[in-house]
């Protein structure tokens, strides 16, 4: 009897488990259901009767009313979704908009939302300012920039005034068109209704002028930034640098930096700054500036990373300035700014891309010798290179010197594969097996293209199981 009492409690509680997940589903589902029989009644002033009915409101809820009114009543389902983002315990996600968008088809019918404003008119509905942000966020989403200035137009007709969040919103939208005169003349409304303009304003707006070559229209908002009382930081004059170093106005970067430099604390040049100035010289094809800025950069206090030392060792490798190069190597390192091990291998790369092979493998070789860990790039570049020059075998002894000195795993998979093929073309089957071993110890997988071609050759040498293993850890 005891045993039967007890698989009967654990019986009863399994069932009473089913029972509430069930419930729950249930009742998200039902929530859903009740939302659009209110919907699909549509007595008039929608928001109200949805106010009433007493549910859940999750974002499972509000993607299947959507769902529900996606068929015939897009209109009542957009009216449901900004009543929605207007109760307090509930908020829409990105994903909501869009997935909002999606199913109401907000991009194909912008019309939709001008149309809601207008029943909210007629119907003398109670509209506030967070309705307006719904709707205006739906545009964003849609990227729907005439639109959101329409909406942006009809807040004052609800007695609602517009805030900069607002404003901002519809100011990126014209950004990200291009349409500049637009998004400045909205800017100046600001002004006129005391609505200033905030820092994410100006950021977005100088970038936009940056980025379709309006350089000059961005320095006088610049300055007019400063004089509005809104202190420029360094992401402002970063934006102005790229802006000056895509059209090449080597003055204008000198002069900017040399501002940033002066007016310190926010606006001083960090290592970013100062390598993308080096970057933009070296693309202009003058490396000497570029090393003055490496100097000024020092002076200030900013170490250079691998991405400073790596421009600059390509610049002057492309210019046969060696003797420039490694003078600038032995200086970084002996600054603490980098290792010996990423500038070599830097230089590596460099030599390899001007097809001076001979030269980065000579480099690289004497890294190996001399304990100075070669990165996972230049081990790549130069075992592929060697391979290409049809040395594969060369390239197969060079990847075992390397695992020899304990660097293997920074070698590209790619690489594997290529050796592989390299050494089965070549018939050299007992390397061709080891590496094959290899690979299959490391779990690397051979590329699709290069399968069938290598379990050919490996088929004529290798053991069957080993062509099999190998076959399974295919792509």
């Amino acid at each position: 009897m005891a045993l039967f009492g007890i698989f009967s409690f654990r019986s009863f509680s399994f069932g009473l488990k089913i029972s509430k997940l069930s419930a729950l589903h249930l009742s998200t589902v039902s929530s859903a259901d009740l939302f659009y029989d209110h919907l699909q009644k549509n007595n008039g002033n929608v928001e109200k009767i949805l106010a009433t009915v007493k549910t859940t409101l999750d974002s499972r809820c509000v993607n299947q009313v959507l769902h529900k009114c996606s068929f015939e009543l897009s209109l009542m389902g957009l009216r449901f979704f900004i009543w929605a983002g207007r109760q307090p315990n509930y908020r829409h996600s990105s994903f909501m908009y869009s997935r909002a968008c999606e199913l109401i088809g907000i991009d194909r019918s912008p019309c939709l939302l001008l149309n809601v404003i207008e029943d909210y008119r007629r119907e003398g509905c109670v509209v506030d300012i967070r309705m307006f942000k719904v709707m205006l966020n739906l545009c964003k989403e849609a990227k729907l920039a005439n639109e959101a200035l329409l909406i942006l137009g009809k807040m004052p007709e609800f007695h609602l005034r517009a805030d900069t969040t607002i404003y901002n919103l519809v100011v990126r939208l014209f950004i990200e068109k291009g349409e500049m005169d637009k998004a400045m003349k909205l800017m100046e409304e600001m002004d006129s209704i005391d609505i200033h303009p905030n820092m994410i304003t100006y950021i977005a707006m100088l970038k936009g002028f940056c980025d379709v070559g309006r350089l000059e229209d961005a320095y006088g908002l610049f300055k007019a930034m400063k004089e509005n009382g809104c202190s420029p930081n360094t992401l402002a004059y970063s934006i102005l640098l790229n802006g000056a170093s895509r059209q090449g106005i080597t003055e204008k970067i000198m002069e900017l930096l040399e501002e940033m430099e002066k007016e310190g604390g926010n606006c001083s040049p960090n290592t970013v700054t100062y390598t993308s100035i080096i970057q933009s010289l070296c693309e202009l094809g003058q490396p000497l500036e570029a090393l003055k800025i490496l100097d000024r950069m020092e002076n200030s206090g900013c170490a250079p990373n691998r991405v400073t030392v790596r421009t600059l060792i390509k610049e002057f490798c492309k210019d046969g300035h060696m003797e420039e190069v490694y003078e600038l190597i032995h200086r970084v390192v002996a600054r603490g700014g980098t290792s010996y091990g990423d500038c070599y291998s830097s230089l590596v790369v460099s030599l390899a891309k001007m097809k001076k092979i001979a030269a980065a493998e000579e480099l690289f070789r004497n890294m190996l010798a001399s304990g100075v860990k070669p990165d996972g790039v230049a081990c790549s570049v130069m075992i592929k290179e060697l391979c290409l020059e049809e040395r594969v075998l060369d390239g197969y002894n060079l990847c075992n010197e390397v695992d020899r000195n304990g660097y293997l795993s920074s070698i590209d998979s790619d690489i594997y594969s290529l050796l592989l093929v390299g050494l089965c073309e070549h018939d050299h089957p007992m390397d061709a097996e080891k590496l094959a071993r290899l690979m299959l110890k490391k779990g690397i997988r051979l590329k699709p293209h290069y399968a069938d071609h290598v379990i050919k050759h490996l088929n004529k040498f290798g053991d069957q199981e080993l062509v099999m293993q190998l076959g399974g850890i295919r792509k």
